[in-house]
């Protein structure tokens, strides 16, 4: 079966067997941040973004991403860059596993919205699983980046 994706911006284009999961196909090409985690749909450690929305790559058919946009870590650094230091900062990264899944989640969240409460940002990232932190880190990370980000608005107003 022959697709066509833009992963990261970039067209590829691939022969492959009807069954491939989307996770097995931007390993394959160099997408390393995307990882195996459950399988199961569970830990959101394999989330990629197809046309900008949050998607599970370890239950998502490569065929339906053909014609669409794909994006994972390795496409999205200068956007991460932004406030993956303040989840550092919490110490919501202490063995990192998890942390592709959670940054692809809050870039897709940010985006859609740019304030979130910190009861939006739990809802947002229920379904990464992280065996180290409690997640309180991670939502502390992100209300820092976002408290940071609205006092630079305000200073520059």
């Amino acid at each position: 079966m022959d697709i066509k994706i833009k992963l990261n911006g970039k067209p590829v284009a691939a022969d492959i067997p009807a069954g491939m999961l989307l996770i097995d196909f931007v390993r394959e090409h160099g997408c390393a941040s995307v990882k195996r985690g459950c399988e199961t749909s569970n830990c959101g450690l394999c989330t990629v973004l197809l046309d900008g929305v949050p998607v599970l790559s370890c239950s998502t058919l490569a065929a339906r991403a053909d014609g669409r946009s794909v994006q994972t870590l390795e496409g999205l650094q200068n956007e991460a860059s932004e406030f993956v230091g303040f989840i550092a900062d919490q110490g919501a990264e202490q063995c990192g596993f998890c942390n592709p899944g959670f940054v692809m989640n809050t870039i897709a969240l940010l985006r859609e919205n740019p304030d979130p409460t910190d009861d939006e940002i739990r809802a947002y990232l229920c379904g990464n699983l992280c065996r180290c932190s409690g997640y309180e880190g991670q939502l502390r990370g992100i209300r820092a980046f976002l408290d940071s980000r609205n006092a630079e608005g305000e200073r520059h107003e």
